[in-house]
């Protein structure tokens, strides 16, 4: 006689969430390990890149196990979801984080960033006034580009990835 399983087969909601949480409790590890070595964790240098091979290698381990605990299949389109999904999350639990951490912690994180922002447009030969309008807009759009930017990041990534793990279901109403 077969025995059936009881287990659930995981749904792209719940395989996002799962990973998108591994993914942002290793993205707030890795900030305050930068914050602990005394780097700021918002400069623009090579160090950006660590968390985005985490999340590319993490959006594939979620497909493994989203194939491996269900029917074997995942196609195209739960793929760019669970990639989009779980990478999004993961930016929203950072931004929350990023934004207490900013404000009620060490403000002088961000002062850091926007002193070398000013730095580099007096070296453009900017106008005083070109730099204090830059700077004002650049503090006032911060987050919602900080999201913006992390949902772009989330579909690129959600897209590429998939097209190499999707596995098709040869017999999709059987």
């Amino acid at each position: 006689m077969e025995q059936e399983s009881t287990a659930e087969k995981p749904t792209v909601m719940s395989t996002s969430l799962r990973f998108g949480a591994i993914m942002a409790l290793i993205g707030i590890a890795f900030m305050m390990m930068l914050i602990a070595m005394g780097s700021n964790p918002f400069d623009r240098d090579w160090k950006n890149w660590i968390p985005t091979v985490i999340s590319i290698v993490l959006v594939v381990f979620s497909h493994k196990h989203f194939k491996d605990k269900g029917d074997g299949f995942m196609s195209y389109g739960q793929g760019l979801g669970i990639g989009f999904l779980s990478v999004f999350f993961s930016v929203l639990v950072g931004a929350l984080f990023s934004f207490i951490y900013i404000n009620f912690v060490d403000s002088g994180v961000m002062d850091e960033v926007w002193q070398k922002t000013q730095e580099q447009m007096e070296q453009q030969g900017q106008s005083e006034e070109a730099i204090e309008m830059g700077l004002k807009w650049g503090k006032m759009l911060f987050w919602p580009f900080y999201l913006l930017g992390g949902a772009f990041g989330a579909l690129v990534i959600g897209l590429i990835v998939s097209i190499f793990t999707q596995k098709k279901n040869p017999e999709p109403f059987a």
